[in-house]
């Protein structure tokens, strides 16, 4: 007959090793639900703009920001092949405000960003649309 001292203590290593929190967390899992970034209306982008080591990012195509853009901007187009090379070239310690016209493609920005590594993102609802109908 097995002596309850094993039984115990194997009963409980098998029931921690099962356990879901006990396990390690599966970062590329398609039920991940973690948020990247966070929306901000104008006015809470327009407050973080002049904090130190904050980047303005418009992520719009180069006919769109000839159109007008916010100032100070740094501008690289999220629909160019090459944009997570251009954006590993950043510094990943700033805060970035990413933007584009309505808000998609900079929620798109955010996205690709975080995934390189990115940690302090933040972009803006209704992007420029909204942010030029609020300043003008």
């Amino acid at each position: 007959m097995y002596s309850l001292k094993w039984i115990v203590p194997i009963v409980l290593l098998c029931i921690v090793a099962c356990h879901p929190k006990m396990q390690s967390a599966d970062t590329n899992s398609a039920d991940a639900t973690t948020t990247t970034y966070t929306d901000l209306n104008v006015e809470q982008f327009a407050g973080m703009m002049n904090k130190k080591n904050v980047v303005v990012l418009d992520v719009r195509t180069p006919e769109e920001t000839a159109q007008g853009k916010i100032d100070g901007a740094m501008e690289i187009n999220v629909l160019e092949d090459d944009f997570a090379d251009k954006v590993q070239t950043l510094d990943k310690k700033k805060t970035y405000l990413v933007y584009c016209r309505s808000g998609r493609r900079s929620q798109k920005a955010v996205e690709i960003m975080a995934g390189e590594g990115f940690k302090k993102l933040y972009n803006l609802l209704g992007g420029y649309n909204a942010w030029f109908a609020e300043k003008n």
